[in-house]
């Protein structure tokens, strides 16, 4: 769906953002790997997972109009060099998810300004006209987008960044055997959302912690 492509920028935008936070927070730990390897930077190239950050949500958009996940490439952790490895590996792993709901918070004054300006410059050019309904779009629909990033990243199931926190309260044997799940965690995952009453959960999620935003550009906009 063609019409959809505007979610793409912003989709972009917001996973490099979760991997940045990731490594900002781990050099804040006195851990330098992410840094030292180029990867705390807001160009996306470093970032791009070709499947995750394209394939995976340009198929999810043409197949069934919405993107239900996508990732990028996972920022290097050295836990080695945490001070308190449970600990930090908590702080870690929760910054991501906290960055897209800072993002989501971005996107809905963007919202309100796009909306703002809108109101002041006349749309005599369809073209100018065709730009505001662009990005109103993309900000509106990256505010959905982030809580849906943020909340999908905080299901406890490995490789998800919910999965470190339950790791870090598990005994070592148990939290060894339990994130060796790895990358198939995602399968896991994948079948999680198709199952009725996760779905519908999920959703439920999603609406209670969109409202704040939408009720603040409906209070700016009135």
């Amino acid at each position: 769906m063609l019409e959809q492509l505007y979610i793409l920028p912003i989709l972009l935008f917001s996973v490099v953002i979760h991997e940045v936070a990731h490594g900002w927070m781990a050099l804040k730990l006195g851990d330098p790997t992410a840094k030292q390897m180029g990867r705390l930077t807001l160009n996306p190239i470093p970032h791009i997972d070709p499947i995750g950050s394209i394939l995976v949500p340009l198929f999810s958009l043409f197949v069934a109009g919405r993107v239900f996940i996508a990732w990028a490439k996972p920022v290097p952790i050295n836990p080695l060099n945490f001070s308190d490895y449970r600990r930090d590996d908590i702080l870690v792993s929760v910054v991501g998810p906290l960055s897209n709901l800072i993002v989501a918070l971005v996107c809905t004054f963007m919202v309100i300004a796009v909306a703002l300006l809108g109101r002041v410059i006349p749309a005599t050019n369809p073209m100018i006209e065709e730009a505001f309904s662009f990005m109103f779009k993309m900000f509106a629909g990256g505010i959905t987008l982030n809580v849906v990033l943020a909340v999908f990243n905080l299901i406890p199931i490995p490789p998800l960044d919910g999965s470190h926190v339950v790791a870090a309260m598990l005994p070592d044997d148990l939290s060894e055997r339990y994130q060796s799940l790895g990358f198939f965690g995602i399968f896991a995952v994948i079948i999680l959302m198709r199952w009725q009453p996760f779905s519908m959960l999920f959703s439920s999620i999603i609406s209670i912690l969109s409202y704040p935003y939408f009720a603040i550009i409906n209070l700016m906009l009135q």
